[in-house]
């Protein structure tokens, strides 16, 4: 009986510009016993990490993020916690070499669950100050916020669409990788419809139609994604569409039986083309042969 892997200790490394080099945090990572190692660019403020988003997801039980020091890795004392969180719920620890935190060790967890408390009063006086602030401004006559926003001026207004698109991006960029791969299968053979009910299907995410497009058209606005995404699909029958949904799962993966491709189609709930919800094997095995008579299935 073979032994089971031995939990993996993997690296992340994060400087802020591009022009900036790793290697000081490489070295002190490969000497503390990473196999593995993350780089990633970007700043320390930003919300995008798909680098630190793709570790979390790689990442197996047993495994430990390790990281040079703190600021390497969360923004903030709240992001920290969540990521600590996200590793738990996977089995995995976390250790920063330069600060007394490692979640393997009950010294390492009691240190994590200080950071928890500051946390909290952080977020507590952060309140405090905000509404004493208010106030104090209220009774010298001043109102709260933004008055560029208050009084609708065109550049206050342009300057907070931005940031607001900017954060929108981040926050997308960030999820693309359990959802885009889809996109780009289906588009643009495939209408939104489909792409939308497929997505949700294969990851559980739920998306509409109208949102679906327009984080795509956004991707491709801003050039990491292929214009072709958005091309029209061409118009078909039903009984056409049927064809190329089914020839998409077939090709996504060769080895599902007949039955197994007819449930994928009711749990999409795609009705055959006579109106049933109910699919037969032998409905999926006729689009099937159409399919390889046109060459659209290769076995």
């Amino acid at each position: 009986m073979s032994a089971p892997p031995k939990p993996a200790r993997i690296g992340y490394a994060r400087v802020s510009t591009d022009d900036q080099a790793n290697d000081a945090q490489l070295i002190e990572l490969k000497a503390a016993g990473c196999t593995t190692i993350f780089e990633e660019h970007g700043s320390g403020a930003s919300r995008a990490r798909p680098v630190l988003a793709r570790l979390l997801r790689e990442i197996g039980p047993g495994d430990v993020l390790v990281v040079v020091r703190l600021d390497r890795l969360a923004r903030s004392v709240s992001h920290l916690l969540a990521v600590i969180e996200q590793l738990e719920e996977k089995g995995a620890h976390f250790r920063s070499l330069h600060d007394p935190i490692d979640t393997s060790t009950p010294q390492g967890m009691f240190s994590l669950q200080v950071l928890g408390a500051v946390a909290q009063l952080e977020r507590a006086l952060i309140s405090e100050r905000t509404k004493a602030g208010i106030n104090a401004a209220r009774a010298r006559g001043k109102l709260p916020g933004n008055p560029g926003l208050r009084e609708k001026r065109p550049e206050a207004l342009a300057k907070l669409s931005k940031a607001r698109k900017r954060g929108h991006l981040a926050d997308l960029v960030a999820t693309t990788s359990s959802w885009l791969p889809i996109v780009q299968r289906m588009r643009p053979e495939h209408p939104w419809e489909d792409v939308a009910r497929s997505i949700q299907h294969q990851t559980g995410q739920k998306w509409n139609v109208d949102r679906l497009r327009r984080a795509v058209r956004l991707l491709v606005n801003e050039g990491l994604a292929d214009t072709g995404l958005i091309s029209p699909s061409p118009r078909r029958t039903p009984e056409d569409r049927l064809l190329m949904l089914v020839t998409g799962i077939a090709n996504a993966n060769p080895d599902l039986t007949l039955r197994e491709i007819a449930s994928q189609l009711e749990a999409m709930h795609e009705r055959t083309s006579r109106g049933a919800s109910r699919w037969a094997a032998s409905s999926v095995k006729n689009l099937l042969d159409r399919a390889r008579k046109l060459g659209l299935v290769s076995s």
